[in-house]
């Protein structure tokens, strides 16, 4: 499965917020959007799910056009999983994550023992099943970031889009909702992701997409992307890379500010 975007143009109204971007991601990889407030990163990332509509160029899906597909074909395809919120309704882990299922229940129906089973399957293998029967508003953020992976999961997606999956989480639970995202793409997912971290990056991602101010709009693989001259050029600030070993004996990337 590969989910490309052709010279994307994407604003509001008359007015252009990203213009000419190209960028691609298929089953197995990750793709990490970063870039500072105010590039356009949230319209483009909004384009790429529908919410706005594309005002010039392509999106498509395994070479056939978005705009072919019906919402319900959509839903089937592409998961998708929000920034942290609270619903308004105390509902149950389970009811949640099942509320995945719904682009396959016909209308009317409820949901079967397959879907409770798949909703039950999410969970186990996140290894949150211990959260079925609690209340949603009630667990911790991290949990919560997990549930609603989880729902996603229950999709059986082959397209995984997050928006800032780690936002409003502890250190911890970060890399905890990273670890996830890096074994879910090893699953043959393809994923897309934004982040305000440049680390993130560099411990989650097969490619990554820079977007920058006046539409520079970097895509390659993080080693090349994220450089200490792009991430000066695009933040403001000074920042080293440094490598470090990991407990494999394996290189780690990292972006340390220089502070005073």
């Amino acid at each position: 499965m590969k989910l490309e975007v052709r010279d994307a143009v994407c604003g509001y109204g008359k007015k252009n917020i990203v213009s000419g971007i190209s960028v691609n991601v298929s089953s197995g990889e990750i793709l990490c959007l970063l870039g500072p407030n105010g590039v356009g990163k949230t319209t483009f990332f909004k384009t790429i799910l529908g919410f706005l509509k594309l005002k010039s160029g392509e999106i498509l899906i395994d070479g056939k056009n978005i705009h072919n597909y019906s919402r319900k074909q959509l839903a089937k395809i592409i998961g998708y999983v929000p920034q942290l919120h609270t619903p308004t309704f105390p509902f149950k882990v389970f009811d949640v994550v099942l509320m995945g299922r719904t682009a396959h229940i016909p209308m009317f129906s409820s949901p079967s023992k397959k879907d409770r089973y798949i909703a039950e399957k999410a969970l186990e293998d996140l290894k949150i099943s211990y959260l079925k029967d609690k209340v949603y508003t009630e667990i911790s953020g991290g949990e919560r970031q997990m549930v609603l992976i989880a729902r996603a999961l229950a999709q059986n997606p082959e397209i995984l889009i997050m928006d800032e999956p780690t936002s409003n989480l502890d250190f911890g639970n970060q890399i905890k909702v990273l670890e996830q995202i890096n074994k879910l793409s090893k699953k043959g997912l393809a994923i897309i992701m934004t982040s305000h971290y440049p680390n993130h990056a560099f411990l989650c991602s097969t490619k990554v997409a820079f977007m920058q101010k006046n539409n520079v709009f970097v895509v390659g693989d993080a080693d090349k992307v994220v450089t200490e001259d792009n991430l000066r050029r695009a933040y403001g600030i000074d920042v080293k890379i440094i490598n470090t070993s990991n407990s494999k004996g394996g290189v780690v990337r990292a972006c340390i500010p220089m502070i005073g």
